[in-house]
């Protein structure tokens, strides 16, 4: 009758929500299938005879992809398999960037550990030849710590002076020219920046060696880094910020300093820690500038002196098993002083990071 509602026939209804809910893999299909796919590789690996556990996990990668494309092709259609199998080869790569990273810091963390003492902390190589035990860090420890100061005290002012003209004066020919040798610095390999200092400062002046001409090539590779992070923070201020404070009359410089600096002190500070963290573990310059030294001296202006990569080089190439022993030590010393350069970076973007619960 016209007017009238058809009520839909009673064995339609399980069809129409058959079709509005379509065949889904149960969740611990996946778990399912990952232990499959390592049970089949260990099984490969120990009949073929593969050593190297990272064969077998190849093979169980390659047959847990294989299979979850295909049982997600089968049953869920292949707009779905394709999308996870695109997802579990982000994660594939991730895990082969990871893994790398892993048994690096693993095997540091392993051999250096039961090296490092309060007493290697804070002693130096003194009289200790290279296959006797004992002698710590603690030369080449201040070293670094000297040398990575003055280079900040070096690059960071300049950087961020050429960063703020790139970025609050307009473009121009000294600017284009100013990125383009900025570009080209950053490309520079270490050891060029060592050959430059020492022909300049050591071979040409006639100044020694000391922790002042390895910090002066440090500075070079870190200036860089920091002229670009901080001009990619400031260009994240907005411009009604400056305009605000044009429109009030307040001079430009004023405003820089008291407006945009502040507002992009945050990611500056994150940006000059990672150049910090990037120069720290630098070799190649130290060994031409440095020279190195198996006393503590602690005046970077006179003198040779070490740091902690110039320490590692070294008691590697002594090949002895003490020697060995210390390396390893003074690596993971390295990755911890590297690490506190990063938290540090960490908490004070942190800190100033803009609050958005307002």
């Amino acid at each position: 009758m016209r007017g009238r509602l058809v009520e839909p026939a009673a064995e339609s209804r399980p069809v129409a929500r058959a079709v509005l809910r379509p065949a889904r893999l149960p969740r611990w299909a996946l778990v399912a299938l990952l232990v499959g796919a390592l049970s089949f590789g260990t099984g490969v690996g120990l009949v073929v005879g593969l050593t190297s556990r990272v064969q077998w996990g190849l093979i169980a990668g390659v047959v847990f992809v294989t299979a979850t494309f295909w049982l997600t092709y089968r049953i869920e259609g292949r707009r779905r398999a394709v999308d996870r199998l695109a997802a579990l080869l982000v994660w594939a790569c991730f895990a082969v960037a990871v893994l790398p990273l892993a048994a690096l810091v693993w095997e540091t963390v392993s051999r250096g550990v039961p090296g490092v003492s309060w007493y290697f902390l804070t002693h130096s190589m003194n009289g200790v030849l290279s296959w006797q035990s004992g002698g710590g860090v603690y030369h080449a420890l201040l070293g670094t710590v000297q040398q990575v100061l003055l280079a900040s005290a070096l690059a960071i002012p300049i950087g961020l002076m050429t960063a703020v003209y790139l970025v609050e004066y307009g473009p121009g020919r000294l600017s284009r020219a100013i990125t383009f040798f900025v570009d080209v610095m950053t490309g520079i390999p270490s050891i060029v920046a060592g050959l430059f200092v020492l022909s300049l400062w050591i071979m040409t002046l006639g100044f020694g060696y000391s922790g002042f001409a390895g910090a002066m090539a440090l500075a070079v590779l870190m200036l860089p880094i920091v002229v670009r992070s901080t001009e990619e923070m400031l260009k994240l201020v907005p411009d009604e910020l400056r305009e605000a404070s044009l429109a009030l009359g307040v001079p430009k410089w004023r405003t820089i300093v008291k407006v945009v600096l502040p507002t992009a002190l945050g990611g500056i500070t994150t940006g000059v820690m990672l150049a910090l963290a990037r120069i720290a573990g630098e070799t190649a310059p130290l060994i031409l500038l440095v020279f190195g030294n198996a006393m503590i001296n602690g005046n970077p202006f006179e003198g040779a002196q070490s740091s902690l990569p110039l320490y590692v080089y070294e008691q590697w190439g002594a090949g002895t098993e003490s020697s060995y022993d210390r390396a390893w030590a003074a690596a993971l010393v390295l990755i911890a002083f590297v690490m506190v350069l990063n938290l540090a970076a960490r908490a004070v973007a942190r800190w100033k990071a803009p609050r958005t619960d307002r």
